[in-house]
């Protein structure tokens, strides 16, 4: 464990998976994968680089323009001013206080959108919003960039949130190995995503279970533009972009048309498909959904559609839905339409069969537990009332007073005047940042704790230096991983940075909250609070863990609590009986048709599954714009994390882009060459990476780059969200429509 007197060797964990830490003095030097990993993520190799970084933010700091005139415009180009702590605590929360006085709890943001840390107690965002709660409230926001779009559309159709269909109502990989003969996988399952998981993932098992599951014979297939979306081994079809409910339709069409829908399973379990069956067939509109139908939509062959329905039909059939699919314009249909698909198999509720969601998108997905909760550190309640979906944030800011439709509700959207953020990176994960880069200007304040001069840290008012995870401690426990972890503070802060919640105490206290924030308790006994009560419920489960002092002493220990069961919750029940098992949903059943949808009067999302083409896609490719760009998570980090250090790496920025030598050829483009790739909404440098491992006509670039200072003609690094449309999925959802946006890509000229 030591090296003489100067080395010391923790194990930690993160949102990335378990991994050793080398600690020399006051830095952290060296990492070393977990050993208890079988596919350890190479992400932690960067963690030193990255919390000793001269991008760190070292001492609180007030934007000059704010400062002197509390001018709003300048936010991304102006400079800081650094100040004492007590001065710059003390001139956050007048302004807080100022705000919440004036205009109300209403007129306060609290974003704090994003992954944060994996700890349980330094979560910045349940920091953020305990505060804010404790202030009097804030707006909040609804669902998430992955999959906030089903999460408005599926608990109509199986009554019963998305977190709780993720998590609880799905087979585990060894249900899936053992029971399921045909995996069709819409979007993939990625094992690159798969290697981050919300908590952390301390054994990385996707890869290795659909190695398994190929191995048995089962058959696997990959339905995308990227043939990277799945391991080796899996048939693929080269799907178009934005097309999945066209060939979904047609699966369906043949089932009907052939005699193979379980009619029987249909009038039970499922109530509206009298409704939908006159558009399948082509009765309400004259078109009926035939693979010849769908083959030019797609890309897929007739003859390809019909084999595999027919196929899907007489095995046992598992269809996955990647949350790449609801991150697009129109993301509801194609997980409605699953959803119906897997209902005319008849198979919702048999180990192995049905239709799942997120296998792939991360780690914890498909890893059967016994629950064992705890540890959450409460937000207490919110007093104002008022959301958002959170991916209408730009809209919000532009379009203070103006009615918008979300999931039936017509509300206007709120007048925001301060926004609190802390964790998370907004000009990361939103669409068309350079028109959030002009919304962004509109509130009076923006605050902002952040380790790092991130491009969001850059457009504050008032930054705060946060702490990285190895700078305190911390217990690490995900929901969906049987590992348990001591997290200690293996570091001394860097510069002057202060834990989230040291700097929300010092708010609070100058607010006259600070006795309701803290409740008199420091950070270290919150987390011994939190661990005893977590060992309660861990004995009244029959689960044993240490006693706190004996958890810091071993620092890690394997949880007793895998469950080699189904995880069928919620559909073997209702297979069984579904008159005394009812699913939520109005009726009660699996909703084809819902009257409540239909009631909304929505033309962009019906009362049934359609096929609605997409603003932007190849249906509609334009000569200025001809390539559909999908902008996938990264490898190399979560998100944006840890970014800082990876642009130093020789050759890793600008993100490279994936495309096919034809389409590359028709340009001009040679691999590894530096290339423009631009629309109407912005363009960023790329390098062009060759591969036929992607659809003729589909670029691919990761997310995560930072976005570069505005006033540029092109953002340096790559971030595709310069070209990304920021539209709602539909009046329904509000989603994000990431993965909808054409574009060019040309040789750059130096």
């Amino acid at each position: 464990m030591a090296d003489g007197n100067t080395r010391r060797t923790h194990v930690t964990s993160s949102h990335w998976g378990a991994f050793e830490v080398d600690v020399e003095g006051d830095r952290i030097v060296a990492t070393r994968p977990f050993s208890q990993d079988p596919h350890p993520s190479d992400i932690p190799a960067i963690v030193p680089a990255a919390v000793h970084h001269s991008s760190r933010v070292a001492r609180p700091s007030i934007r000059r323009g704010w400062l002197d005139r509390r001018e709003r415009m300048g936010r991304g180009t102006d400079d800081y001013v650094e100040l004492p702590w007590d001065e710059a605590l003390d001139i956050a929360a007048a302004e807080i206080d100022r705000i919440r006085k004036t205009h109300g709890n209403e007129a306060i943001f609290g974003g704090s959108y994003g992954w944060s840390s994996a700890g349980r107690f330094h979560h910045a965002q349940s920091q953020a919003h305990r505060f804010l709660n404790c202030a009097g409230g804030y707006v909040a926001s609804f669902g998430s960039y992955s999959t906030g779009c089903a999460s408005a559309i599926m608990p109509h159709v199986f009554g019963v949130v998305f977190q709780k269909l993720l998590y609880e109502c799905q087979d585990g990989w060894h249900t899936i190995h053992e029971h399921t003969e045909t995996l069709v996988m819409f979007g993939g399952i990625n094992p690159k995503n798969s290697q981050v998981s919300m908590g952390g993932m301390t054994e990385h098992g996707t890869a290795g279970w659909m190695q398994r599951i190929l191995d048995k014979g089962t058959r696997c297939v990959n339905i995308g533009p990227q043939r990277t979306d799945a391991v080796d081994g899996c048939e693929w079809l080269p799907l178009t972009p934005g097309s999945d409910t066209a060939m979904m339709l047609a699966l369906a069409f043949v089932l009907e048309s052939e005699g193979l829908a379980d009619h029987a399973f249909l009038d039970r379990y499922t109530t509206g498909f009298d409704r939908f069956r006159p558009y399948l067939m082509g009765e309400t509109d004259g078109q009926p959904k035939t693979p010849e139908w769908a083959a030019p939509l797609c890309g897929v062959e007739p003859e390809t559609i019909r084999e595999l329905a027919r196929r899907m039909a007489a095995t046992r059939t598992l269809i996955t839905v990647s949350w790449s699919l609801q991150r697009g314009h129109h993301g509801e249909q194609p997980f409605w339409m699953s959803a119906v698909l897997a209902s005319m198999l008849g198979q919702i509720g048999l180990p192995g069969g049905g239709v799942g969601y997120g296998y792939g998108a991360i780690g914890g997905i498909g890893k059967s537990l016994m629950g064992l909760t705890g540890m959450t550190f409460s937000q207490k309640q919110n007093p104002v009332k008022r959301f958002i979906p959170v991916a209408r944030i730009a809209d919000m800011l532009r379009n203070p007073g103006v009615p918008y439709d979300f999931n039936g509700r017509n509300e206007p959207y709120p007048d925001i005047r301060l926004v609190y953020w802390a964790g998370g990176n907004p000009f990361h994960h939103h669409q068309d940042l350079n028109a959030l880069h002009e919304a962004w200007q509109k509130p009076e304040t923006i605050i902002v704790n952040e380790p790092w001069w991130t491009p969001t840290a850059k457009r504050a008012d008032i930054v705060f230096p946060a702490t990285t995870p190895y700078e305190r401690e911390d217990i690490g426990r995900a929901p969906t991983d049987d590992y348990l972890f001591y997290m200690p503070a293996m570091i001394p802060p860097v510069g002057e940075a202060r834990d989230d919640y040291d700097i929300l105490t010092g708010l609070a206290e100058r607010m006259g909250i600070g006795a309701d924030f803290t409740e008199g308790k420091t950070s270290a006994e919150w987390i011994r609070e939190l661990y005893a009560d977590y060992r309660e419920r861990a004995a009244s489960k029959g689960i044993e863990v240490p006693e706190f002092d004996g958890l810091v002493e071993q620092n890690w220990m394997q949880l007793p609590i895998r469950d080699p069961g189904p995880n069928r919750e919620l559909f073997a029940p209702f297979r069984e009986d579904p008159e005394g098992s009812p699913l939520g949903t109005p009726s009660g059943k699996i909703e084809i048709f819902s009257e409540t949808i239909d009631g909304f009067g929505y033309d962009d999302c019906p009362g049934h599954p359609v096929w609605l083409p997409a603003d932007e896609w190849l249906g509609n490719a334009t000569v200025d714009y001809p390539l559909h760009m999908v902008s996938p998570q990264p490898g190399d980090k979560l998100h944006s994390q840890l970014e800082a250090a990876l642009r130093d790496v020789e050759g890793a920025r600008p993100v490279a882009l994936a495309i096919h030598p034809d389409d590359a050829a028709a340009r001009g483009i040679e691999g590894r060459e530096i290339v423009r790739v631009f629309n109407a909404r912005g363009a960023c440098r790329a390098r062009a990476t060759l591969t036929r491992d992607i659809r003729p006509g589909v670029v691919a670039l990761p997310t995560g780059a930072w976005f570069g200072d505005p006033g540029g003609n092109i953002d340096p690094d790559g971030n595709p969200n310069v070209l990304t449309r920021d539209v709602g999925t539909s009046r329904l959802g509000q989603g994000c429509s990431a993965h909808t946006a054409l574009v060019e890509v040309a040789k750059l000229e130096r």
